[in-house]
């Protein structure tokens, strides 16, 4: 299951929040502080981060904007109390995934969690489908029949290449003429 960071000061409500979580089958590790957090993306990734904005040593969009700075690919939903239309849209456009104000719902917090994860590993609406055949150039899968194919390196980068070249229509047709090289014809 994936991995989610907590960074949140509020003892109370990071154990709300690793409760939910991990009653839902999620992983997790907390931090109190943004030092400690930047600590641990050294040594790992995390599926999903849930940033506070004000943490005590610094604000949370300022982490954020630093992930962004440094390229670090996250996927962040802001949870704070801050909950104005202007700090939501900052929150945004700062790089957040999601805002969820304070306070929240379980379980619209899980709902959320699932929609930007499902957005992120591009199994949204995101992907070319073709009969039984799904490619997804975002999380770079193809699968038949619903089950996965694993694709040799250099062929995957054909299709991605290809794709970003010539656009989904023409990336489906190459797929369907030259499908006889994944064994699918």
């Amino acid at each position: 299951m994936a991995t989610i960071y907590i960074v949140e000061d509020d003892v109370n409500i990071r154990e709300i929040e690793r409760y939910a979580l991990k009653n839902s089958g999620y992983e997790v590790e907390e931090f109190e502080s943004g030092e400690s957090l930047f600590k641990r993306l050294e040594r790992a990734v995390p599926s999903l981060l849930l940033l506070d904005i004000m943490l005590p040593d610094g604000n949370g969009l300022d982490l954020l904007k630093a992930f962004r700075e440094e390229g670090k690919a996250l996927t962040v939903i802001i949870l704070s109390a801050r909950n104005s239309l202007e700090d939501k849209i900052i929150g945004l456009e700062e790089g957040a995934d999601d805002y969820l104000p304070k306070p929240f719902h379980t379980a619209e917090l899980l709902a959320r969690i699932k929609s930007v994860t499902r957005r992120s590993n591009g199994s949204g609406r995101n992907g070319i489908v073709y009969g039984n055949v799904k490619l997804n150039p975002d999380s770079r899968t193809v699968e038949v029949c619903g089950k996965a194919l694993t694709l040799v390196k250099i062929f995957d980068e054909l299709l991605i290449g290809v794709g970003l070249l010539h656009g989904a229509d023409v990336l489906t047709l190459q797929v369907f003429r030259h499908g006889h090289l994944l064994g699918l014809l």
